[in-house]
């Protein structure tokens, strides 16, 4: 019995979830504002760091469970392998798959490039129109402010569990 994370980009919130079955279709709206259909967060595994013992973390990057995360990773692999390199789709499905595994924001140009590439348009189209803005993407930055330059504070965590 899963519990899933969603974010409200509206309110700045993220939401639990809970489902009695696995549904990874489904996106629930806001509980507290108006926006329909979250966005799909994925919840870090969490794990003890180790320390070096003079304050510092023997890991830079969030707490993860490496091992969970190796495995996850060898089933994108193998999903990648029987990847049909004609079809856009299938690529931008793997690449969501990667982002909802591993909780990074791709942010908006990404965001365009995976939209255009599920609409079926060749990735080396969009690549040669967006490059630039591709390789300026910052997945490990938080989400913009809508319209804005600056960016949001870190989101605001609900703690209560919704039904699904």
């Amino acid at each position: 019995m899963p519990i899933y994370e969603f974010y409200c980009s509206d309110c700045n919130t993220i939401y639990s979830f809970f489902s009695p079955t696995v549904n990874t279709e489904k996106r629930p709206n806001c509980p507290k504002c108006p926006r329909e259909e979250l966005e799909r967060w994925l919840s870090p595994f969490s794990t003890l760091r180790k320390s070096k013992g003079d304050g510092e973390e023997d890991f830079p990057l969030p707490d993860i469970d490496e091992d969970k995360m190796e495995r996850a990773m060898a089933a994108l692999a193998q999903e990648a392998e029987s990847l049909d390199e004609e079809d856009p789709r299938q690529a931008a499905q793997l690449m969501r798959k990667l982002s909802d595994m591993t909780g990074l924001n791709l942010g908006p140009a990404m965001e365009e490039a995976i939209q255009r590439m599920e609409a079926g348009q060749d990735p080396e189209e969009i690549e040669a129109e967006m490059g630039d803005m591709l390789e300026e993407a910052d997945p490990f930055a938080p989400p913009p402010r809508k319209g804005g330059k600056n960016r949001r504070p870190a989101p605001k965590v609900d703690d209560t569990l919704y039904s699904l």
